[in-house]
Order: C-alpha cells, then structure tokens, then sequence
C-alpha cells in the first residue's frame, strides 16, 4: 500500500522562500515594517536639523554684530574676523538645510505611504533619500577639493608671515 503518510500533518516550510509582498506594491513584510520604523526617527532628525540650521544662522549674526562691537574701532582686523566668521556660520547655515528638507521629506513620504498605500509617496520618499546623498556626496567632492588648497594657502601664510617677522 501507501507509505505512513499523515495526512494531518502540516506541510514542510521552506525558509528560504520569499516572504510575501504586502498589498502587490513589492515589498515585503519586513521591508514595510523597517519604513515604518524608521520614518519618525527621519522627522525628527529633519526636525533637529531644521533647529540647528536655525541656531547657526544666528549665531552667525551674533558674530557679525557683536565681533565689531566687542573690538571697538581700534582694532579694526578683530570686527573683520568676527564678520567674516559670521558670513561663515549663515553658509554653514544655509548649506545644512538642504539635508535636513531631504531627510525631513524622506520621513514624511514614508509616513504618507504607510497611511495611503500609494506607490507615488513611497517613490517620492526614495526620490528624497537619493537626493539627499547626491547632495552629502557633492558636499564631499567640494570639502575634499578645498582641503589641498586650504593647506597650501595655510603653508604660503606661515612662510609669508614668518619671513615678515624676520625684517
């Protein structure tokens, strides 16, 4: 006859096999549970970084308005620092907003897909993560780019100011 085969008995799983995809969009179980996850941890980065944008801003005017008036007219070179570090601070300011809207966004979308199921706001959160490390990445290709020419103006005004000193 027949081998003792139960027929009540549960069928093999193979757990190698993919799991599932959730509403026919592609993802995963767990891929749509990492998005969720990580969305409010996006935010709130976006958020803090909106703040920080904020703070360097100002702190930027602060040196530009209180670096002269600290100096006083005497010293003439103090205020130009004190400006020149706060022109510094609102760039740093500025350029760091950029990041902060793309991981804000990046979280938003994520939450807006996870509440609609819409592919659109999940392409728009991907589109969002990707521009916000194209933009980390120019960011990088910039600062590398600079670094040999900051060492090598850095050398010229030692050599120039030492050779002052000498006479």
């Amino acid at each position: 006859m027949s081998e003792n085969i139960n027929p009540y008995q549960a069928p093999d799983a193979d757990l190698n096999a993919p799991k599932p995809a959730v509403s026919g969009n592609g993802l995963t179980i767990d891929m749509v549970k990492y998005l969720r996850e990580s969305a409010p941890w996006l935010r709130f980065i976006g958020i803090l970084s909106f703040i920080g944008c904020g703070i360097t801003v100002l702190a930027g005017v602060g040196f530009m308005i209180a670096m002269p008036l600290l100096a006083g007219l005497s010293d003439i070179y103090s205020g130009l620092l004190g400006a020149s570090m706060g022109i510094v601070y609102i760039i740093a300011g500025v350029i760091m907003f950029f990041p902060a809207r793309f991981t804000y966004n990046f979280g938003a979308k994520i939450r807006s897909f996870m509440q609609s199921n819409n592919a659109q706001d999940l392409e728009m959160a991907f589109k969002n993560n990707k521009s916000l490390w194209k933009f980390c990445g120019i960011l990088c290709i910039i600062y590398l780019a600079v670094i040999p020419v900051g060492i090598v103006i850095a050398i010229i005004s030692v050599i120039g100011t030492g050779l002052l000193g000498i006479f």
